[in-house]
């Protein structure tokens, strides 16, 4: 049964990586357009990463209730119809109908990320970093689809007479609703029921209950851990990416040259998965946080170093940036998952990832601001600099 969940979640993953990427690569794009400025190019990102804030609490609370199938088909379902709304505003030059569907388009973002946990529901502790990895591998084929085909998508709406930088909006549209109908006819039966059978078993079969005050002390760590580990990551992460291709349009770069890089970004976001879900099962949960946090640093340094010019450096920058956020993203879950018990992991699992999605929120937010006021320079040194907090927080963990 762990290795079904493991297929159906990995195949979902592979659609649903695909609307994800396609929609971050134009959103700030389309919106710089229909605005007329730079300085609210980071409020797509903004908005869709606020709406998946609501969304991880809404479909953590029905995983927790009804099971993972339920909860993730009708997130990404949602996310698909949310894509079709962003498609509708291009076409009518609506920037409220815009904002209102990057909210709703949000809740695909949210479900790509809780479709982690559902691979992590029947793994033992040595596997569940492991677990992960697989499933944000599977993401990366969709994920460096997506930017990629972004060319290809605008042709395709300048074909039917919408605006070509809407058509990626049409990828993940479709894209989000096939992962929906995946989970929903595959995912059976559910991994968290029945790990929630299992651990009522073994609750009732414990023959040491003592040690009950001391496991909840260590969940309590271990949640705080995590969930600062994710939430710099994700910020950092949103800032830096929002308004790259914003500061690339400035110089003279094509969507072709801003898909790849987005491309090669989104790829170390998720490739790279397997062998840092292994590294966490084995060096730990602390030195992959800590790495985490050196490598966002490096990927801030670069961006800000790089000429305008030069896409190789850019790639390299973006890639190292995606690097990171994979060591803090799979290390940071792999704690939340330690520290939760299948009874309440669901509902705990989305509430976390609502504060990781404000994060991102304020991230791609305040990125446009800074870039209008600053410099993307000045953007990506704070951003890397800010990343090194993540070091003193497992220190502290450590100690305690």
């Amino acid at each position: 049964m762990y290795r079904k969940v493991l297929v159906v979640v990995s195949i979902s993953q592979i659609f649903g990586g695909a609307g994800l990427a396609a929609g971050i690569t134009v959103g700030a794009l389309l919106a710089q357009k229909m605005l007329g400025t730079d300085a609210f190019a980071g409020v797509p990102a903004a908005l869709f990463t606020l709406g998946s804030a609501g969304a991880a609490l809404i479909v953590g609370r029905l995983s927790q209730r009804y099971g993972r199938r339920t909860g993730l088909a009708t997130g990404f379902i949602v996310g698909g119809v949310g894509s079709v709304g962003v498609v509708l505003a291009a076409v009518l030059n609506s920037v409220i109908l815009l904002f209102a569907s990057l909210l709703v388009y949000g809740a695909g973002t949210a479900t790509n990320l809780q479709a982690r946990y559902a691979g992590t529901d029947l793994a033992n502790q040595q596997q569940r970093a492991t677990a992960i990895s697989i499933t944000m591998v599977m993401t990366t084929f969709g994920a460096v689809a997506g930017p990629n085909l972004v060319d290809i998508m605008g042709e395709v709406a300048l074909f039917i007479g919408i605006p070509p930088l809407a058509g990626p909006f049409i990828l993940s549209a479709a894209a989000y609703i096939l992962a929906g109908l995946v989970l929903f006819i595959m995912l059976r039966p559910d991994p968290l029921d029945i790990a929630k059978r299992i651990s009522t078993y073994n609750q009732e079969n414990a023959q040491h209950i003592d040690n009950d005050l001391i496991d909840n002390n260590l969940n309590k760590r271990g949640l705080t851990v995590g969930a600062t580990v994710m939430v710099l990551t994700q910020l950092v992460m949103v800032a830096i990416m929002t308004m790259t291709p914003v500061h690339m349009e400035r110089h003279g770069h094509g969507l072709t040259d801003v898909g790849i890089v987005i491309g090669f970004h989104i790829g170390a976001m998720y490739l790279p998965s397997l062998v840092t879900g292994i590294l966490v099962d084995k060096i730990g949960r602390t030195a992959m946080s800590i790495a985490s946090g050196i490598t966002l640093l490096m990927a801030g340094l670069l961006a800000a170093l790089a000429p305008s010019n030069s896409v190789i450096l850019l790639i390299i920058a973006l890639s190292l940036l995606g690097l990171g956020w994979n060591f803090g993203l799979i290390s940071g879950t792999a704690q939340i998952v330690d520290s939760t018990m299948p009874s309440t992991r669901a509902k705990t699992q989305g509430t976390l990832d609502v504060f990781i999605a404000l994060a991102g929120a304020s991230g791609g937010a305040l990125s446009g601001v800074v870039l209008a006021n600053t410099s993307f320079t000045t953007l990506s040194i704070g951003g890397g600099l800010l990343s090194l907090v993540l070091i003193p927080v497992v220190i502290w963990s450590r100690r305690s």
